[in-house]
């Protein structure tokens, strides 16, 4: 098939990856602006443009794919096929209906569920035993389109919002070609939606990661590892902002208020919840690199009794 290949982050990489692999021919790539970064402001190119030119692709980068001119560019190259991974702009009916096949998107859940932005993030942090990746033919709403393909993936115990990505990533790749080839012989299903089922996710904020110490204990170690690397979760010790990467929720009994450091010492850091207890297992402290708790508490001294405040 003639390809059109849309997405920017590095969730999108494989996909495009993958459909090259299949032997489809990519006539363009469309990816997100490139934006500048660092001190010097030089610009930085997406994941997807890297890959595109690595494979001798050509790259467009429309400010607004809903522009005139877009849509008459992307006219141009006639594609069978219009594949949609994390492109981060909404795409209009007049690009929807361009192709012979359709727009088909890859998305992080299993639709209805998480519609929207970060569902993979969403899923960790709401401690879900499992997830996966709906491939749909889009329509004009927001993860609204018709189900062709679906694969459950188990979420593990101690799975990261960094980990899940590049789990579903691989699994989003497969699906693609899987359901590109069901479309070109004929044997794709098109299953609509249960809107009443629907449920929508919002983007991640830094914010959502200043801890809430009268959650409990579970509520907080999945938020941990939700926000693992991006943007983290973290709480203020001593007036600095500690990041906590991973930590272990403990069934103890109440034994003081929610963010009381009940035990700080070599092989224990522990603190109170709102249920249980949480035990910090390896932190990061403003300024600092990561570390274990072992040799945080080995160079930084927290007295018992004292409390972690919200940032």
């Amino acid at each position: 098939m003639r390809v059109i290949f849309m997405g920017t982050p590095d969730f999108s990489v494989g996909t495009l990856e993958e459909i090259i692999k299949a032997g489809h021919e990519v006539v363009l790539v469309v990816s997100q602006p490139d934006k500048a970064v660092g001190r010097s402001k030089a610009l930085k190119y997406t994941p997807v443009k890297e890959c595109a030119i690595a494979h001798g692709i050509e790259v467009y980068q429309p400010e607004r794919v809903r522009d005139s001119a877009c849509i008459e560019y992307l006219k141009s190259f006639h594609a069978d096929i219009m594949i949609v991974v994390a492109f981060g702009q909404i795409i209009p009916k007049a690009v929807l209906d361009m192709p012979k096949y359709g727009c088909v998107n890859v998305h992080a859940s299993l639709l209805p569920k998480y519609r929207g932005a970060a569902p993979i993030q969403w899923a960790v942090i709401n401690g879900d035993p499992y997830t996966g990746v709906s491939t749909q033919r889009m329509d004009e709403g927001v993860d609204t389109g018709d189900i062709i393909l679906e694969e459950k993936v188990e979420i593990r115990p101690d799975e990261t919002g960094g980990s899940l990505f590049d789990r579903l990533a691989e699994v989003g790749a497969e699906l693609c070609v899987k359901t590109i080839e069901a479309i070109e012989n004929g044997t794709a299903v098109y299953t609509p939606q249960d809107n009443s089922k629907a449920t929508h996710t919002a983007k991640i904020h830094k914010e959502l990661g200043s801890i809430d110490w009268t959650k409990s204990a579970k509520e907080i170690e999945c938020l941990i590892r939700g926000l693992n690397p991006w943007p983290s979760a973290y709480t203020r010790l001593d007036g600095k902002t500690l990041k906590i990467w991973r930590a272990n929720v403990l069934p103890d009994e109440k034994k003081a208020a929610p963010g009381c450091i009940i035990k700080a010492e070599k092989g224990s850091f522990l603190v109170q919840t709102g249920d249980g207890v949480l035990e910090l297992l390896e932190v990061q402290l403003e300024g600092k690199k990561r570390m274990t708790t072992d040799a945080f508490l080995n160079g930084y001294t927290v007295e018992e009794g004292t409390y972690f405040t919200r940032g």
